[in-house]
């Protein structure tokens, strides 16, 4: 899932939520994200410190254990879209490629406002 929000005079700005689920027998990496949707793609933590929210980008990626599921959503793991080439509306479908260490890149649709989310698998 995907929610936008626009700020002003800054570059338009998008986080995204998804389960990701390894049914491989070994651990991989998410790497990067890319998306002809947006100028950059970021990993990013939310984390909470001494009462305040923080925010860190990820510079080695998101763990992913062999047969186990990480969620990504938002106050923990998520996409972070930097400079959103057009804001995205509910019900609009954004093409992301995912990029394993092991797995290697993935193509996969993520839907905007869907609270459903739903998962993505790979081995």
């Amino acid at each position: 899932m995907v929610r936008s929000r626009r700020c002003c005079p800054a570059p338009r700005l998008a986080a995204a939520a998804s389960v990701i689920k390894n049914d491989g027998g070994e651990d991989d990496v998410l790497l990067s994200v890319e998306s002809p949707a947006a100028g950059r793609i970021e990993l990013h933590e939310m984390t909470m410190q001494n009462d305040v929210m923080k925010m860190r980008k990820l510079e080695s990626g998101i763990a992913v254990p062999a047969g186990e599921t990480v969620t990504l959503q938002s106050g923990g793991l998520h996409l972070m879209f930097m400079d959103v080439r057009k804001p995205f509306a509910e019900g609009d479908i954004v093409p992301v490629t995912l990029t394993f260490e092991k797995a290697g890149k993935v193509d996969y649709m993520l839907s905007v406002g869907n609270a459903s989310g739903g998962a993505h698998k790979h081995k």
